[in-house]
């Protein structure tokens, strides 16, 4: 079943106890919900499901099939595999068409002035809402603004930062640890 998702529709995701509302569409591929709390999450599109406030009917048969179904999954599992619940990091996209409606008029030093102040002001977010972890999404160009991110980042105290994982990312970004105080 395809899902058309649409901006301001209410969402949960699949495999973890979040909700929020759509904010940005990519393709129908990406979607970047903003939670209850304010936090901006991105997510696969096949992740997500509608939420409907409306009570859903469901047929006696499809229920009881449902049921034998999942009685019968259970039973084939030989080991219990127990999930480890992650909080996925807060991911940053610093690609200036994600910040600005239009760059015509903007000079390449305006344009990472925003950038690294977008960079700067969702760091300092994650570290009062202690946020573990922070993905700055900045693709991998001529490498300004990834050097100027990590001018920026070495001048903080308590975090350390490193590429983030390629398979996730591929070359262009950079996964910062905040280390939180007890």
């Amino acid at each position: 079943m395809k899902n058309n998702f649409q901006i301001g529709d209410w969402v949960e995701v699949l495999d973890d106890n979040i909700s929020g509302e759509i904010k940005k569409i990519y393709s129908q591929e990406y979607i970047t919900i903003e939670t209850e709390d304010g936090f901006e999450l991105q997510f696969k599109s096949e992740e997500l499901v509608k939420y409907f406030d409306e009570a859903i009917t469901i047929e006696d048969s499809d229920l009881n099939n449902a049921i034998l179904q999942e009685n019968l999954s259970k039973k084939n599992k030989s080991k219990s595999t127990k999930r480890q619940k992650t909080i996925p990091p807060l991911e940053v996209d610093l690609h200036i068409h994600h910040l600005t409606n239009s760059t015509k008029n903007l000079t390449n030093f305006e344009m990472l002035n925003i950038q690294l102040d977008t960079a700067r002001s969702q760091l300092e977010f994650a570290i009062r809402k202690r946020i573990q972890k922070v993905v700055f999404i900045h693709g991998v160009g001529e490498g300004v603004l990834k050097a100027e991110l990590e001018t920026m980042l070495s001048r903080y105290n308590d975090i350390k930062f490193y590429e983030a994982s390629f398979r996730d990312y591929g070359a262009g970004a950079t996964e910062v640890y905040i280390f939180q105080n007890s």
